[in-house]
């Protein structure tokens, strides 16, 4: 597929012009474009115009995560030989996928400096969706990038993404009404801005295994099923792969209200 094709088949379904764009994709699910991964952005680019932005979740790479299952007194020691998280250096996390990892690196990307809350950006609000203050705990929470994309308006875009696959469902969890949320701490040695390096705990909801017990499949894919199913979204398909497009104020609401409702009963 051409790039303005690409382009035109967005249009169709409700990308405009200075949209700004939470982005999922999967290029294998997509389908042959031209220019590869660069070539998707290119196209997302055109999309949105030179008033739009672009966002996606970059994470990073770590081989050490497993030091994080340690009991917390040993894991300073455990990190002596992990490479130090480099925001400008560090490979996006290999789960995000390959495109994540071309839009880090292209030209012009900006990226916030956190080893799990790290988005890339590019576009007209690149700088006001990254730019400090951003919790360096509670990463997804209020006064993280994820709240600030739902204050200026961002929609979701999803290219045959996983259906569990939904980083805004993240911030929902923080609005959700529960009685209790499990939360988690980890350890990362990190690089500052000085050159030195450093080990740093984050403390944040657990974003990995969940806010509570659910007994089926993740609850992020039963909630983007059950919005789905209510048709406020805009489904269509974008080259190979099935296409959503997605308000994301009115979807963390819905997240929210689905989990207040859901996981308080466990």
């Amino acid at each position: 597929m051409s790039r303005l094709n690409l382009t035109s088949e967005l249009r169709e379904l409700g990308v405009d012009e200075g949209d700004v764009l939470m982005v999922h994709a999967s290029l294998r699910a997509m389908g042959s474009v031209e220019g590869g991964a660069a070539g998707v952005v290119s196209a997302l680019e055109t999309a949105v115009g030179p008033l739009g932005t672009l966002v996606m979740n970059l994470c990073a790479r770590d081989d050490f995560d497993w030091v994080n299952a340690r009991p917390e007194t040993e894991r300073p020691l455990l990190l002596r030989a992990a490479p130090a998280f480099d925001k400008n250096r560090t490979p996006a996390d290999p789960d995000v996928g390959v495109l994540a990892e071309v839009f880090r690196q292209l030209p012009g990307t900006l990226v916030n400096d956190h080893p799990d809350g790290r988005f890339g950006a590019r576009g007209r609000l690149s700088a006001a969706l990254l730019q400090e203050p951003l919790p360096w705990d509670d990463y997804y929470g209020p006064g993280s990038t994820l709240e600030r994309l739902v204050m200026a308006g961002a929609k979701i875009l999803r290219l045959g993404a996983d259906y569990d696959t939904v980083t805004l469902l993240h911030l929902a969890e923080y609005y959700a009404e529960l009685p209790f949320k499990r939360r988690v701490c980890r350890h990362h040695k990190v690089l500052l801005p000085n050159g030195t390096e450093t080990v740093r705990t984050v403390t944040c909801l657990d974003d990995t295994s969940g806010i509570a017990e659910w007994d089926d499949e993740d609850y992020f894919a039963t909630i983007l099923h059950d919005y789905l199913a209510r048709g406020r979204a805009i489904v269509g398909r974008v080259g190979d792969a099935r296409a959503e497009l997605i308000d994301a104020a009115d979807f963390v609401q819905h997240g929210a209200s689905w989990m207040s409702q859901h996981l308080a009963r466990r």
